[in-house]
């Protein structure tokens, strides 16, 4: 049994205009809602084998507050380039590269892509995919290489202003 996260990164901060849309930064709120949402997580007994990350500042800095609520290092946070802006099949591409040791893993990108993505693995269907949200699948499967044909079985989907997991 394999276990797929979606998360979106945190809020981000929009106050320096002139900075890329790569290094926006997160704002306050952001940095309370990553390790709350990390948290809920935590209560329900949820583990998260392997974190990974688009490299783009506000999704990085956003797995980083869930590997250390997690007590992970956040050295051992996997990067992926093409998780930024990603498309559908970026996702299918990095997803089907994790090794098979890892039963459930996060990972984190941005909107408009990881909406798209997520509403691809179930019947279920989210609009839009709020900042820090997350939407889980399982699927009865040994190597993550077959995730893209595999059965998906939504779990939970879950965000900030919600009161339940």
């Amino acid at each position: 049994m394999k276990s797929l996260l979606l998360i979106r990164h945190a809020k981000s901060d929009w106050a320096d205009l002139s900075l890329k849309d790569f290094d926006r930064p997160l704002n306050d709120r952001g940095k309370r809602d990553a390790p709350a949402m990390a948290h809920r997580l935590l209560d329900k007994k949820i583990k998260i084998d392997a974190f990974i990350s688009s490299p783009a500042k506000r999704a990085k800095k956003t797995a980083e507050l869930f590997a250390s609520q997690y007590k992970s290092d956040k050295k051992d946070i996997i990067f992926f380039d093409k998780l930024y802006l990603a498309d559908t099949a970026a996702f299918y591409d990095v997803i089907s590269q994790t090794d098979d040791e890892y039963s459930t893993i996060a990972v984190f990108s941005h909107n408009e892509g990881i909406t798209t993505f997520a509403n691809q693995l179930s019947d279920v269907r989210v609009d839009d995919m709020p900042t820090c949200s997350i939407f889980g699948v399982k699927m009865n499967l040994k190597k993550w290489k077959d995730f893209r044909e595999a059965e998906k079985e939504f779990w939970f989907f879950d965000y900030p202003k919600s009161n339940q997991l």
